[in-house]
């Protein structure tokens, strides 16, 4: 492929690019919790990223859940959505495990109603990425242009790059997102308890603050103390409990 012809504006991407993108991701995944909202700044994030890259999307699908998306731009989200379409080039990538690539998509005829949808939308280029998150969830990144062979083997290459950092980073927010929910569910049963639940009112009152902030107070105290969190509620209680001489 004949590289010098590229226009300056779909040159191969330099390495400090790359790094740059790669950085970004990480500082802006690493403060999330919740998986839909990493997808949505790992699209944006990549569309404001990459020079020749006119829109970004990411097509997910979860086990025991209807695939989902996210798109840089919603007026192209039915992209990245297989509710409009499994035949994709997001779905190609997901299966044979490994890039997809469309310079042209004028010339395409793979995907033959998605293309239709794409160049209607005013898509001409398109490379998609398999992602592996974890053993519940894979998925694919997907880069579109604008103009017809905008994407080259530059973006081909931080596709790569970037569908791996990718993989990693969602993996650890998919983490931290079970993990609070299980820390939920645990609040829940211990607020659930008779004592624990007198002290934690007694806290709120004191400190007028919510009961998980004030459960922490607990939680801090026992740490502390070395005693058990149950036993910490019980003295708490039995303090505020006890009759006052006058």
């Amino acid at each position: 492929m004949n590289l010098e012809a590229s226009p300056p504006f779909v040159e191969t991407l330099g390495v400090l690019e790359t790094a740059a993108l790669l950085r970004e991701l990480t500082a802006g995944l690493l403060a999330l919790d919740d998986f839909d909202e990493a997808l949505a700044a790992l699209v944006r994030v990549t569309r404001d990223a990459m020079v020749g890259v006119s829109w970004c999307g990411f097509t997910a699908l979860r086990a025991g859940e209807p695939a989902g998306a996210a798109a840089s731009d919603a007026r192209l989200s039915g992209l990245d959505d297989l509710r409009c379409g499994p035949d994709t080039p997001a779905m190609d990538a997901i299966r044979r495990r490994e890039m997809v690539r469309a310079e042209n998509l004028a010339k395409e005829d793979r995907w033959p109603d998605w293309t239709a949808r794409a160049l209607q939308w005013g898509v001409r280029g398109v490379i998609s990425a398999p992602v592996d998150i974890d053993e519940q969830v894979i998925g694919a990144v997907n880069l579109y242009a604008d103009e017809a062979d905008a994407l080259r083997t530059g973006h081909q290459l931080t596709a790569m790059l970037l569908a791996e950092h990718a993989g990693l980073l969602l993996a650890a927010v998919r983490d931290r997102q079970r993990r609070a929910a299980q820390a939920g569910e645990q609040d829940a049963a211990l607020l659930g308890d008779g004592v624990i639940s007198q002290a934690v009112g007694v806290i709120m009152t004191q400190r007028g603050c919510p009961a998980e902030d004030a459960l922490e107070v607990l939680r801090s105290a026992a740490t502390s103390l070395s005693i058990p969190l149950r036993e910490v509620a019980e003295r708490l209680v039995s303090t505020v409990s006890r009759p006052r001489d006058n």
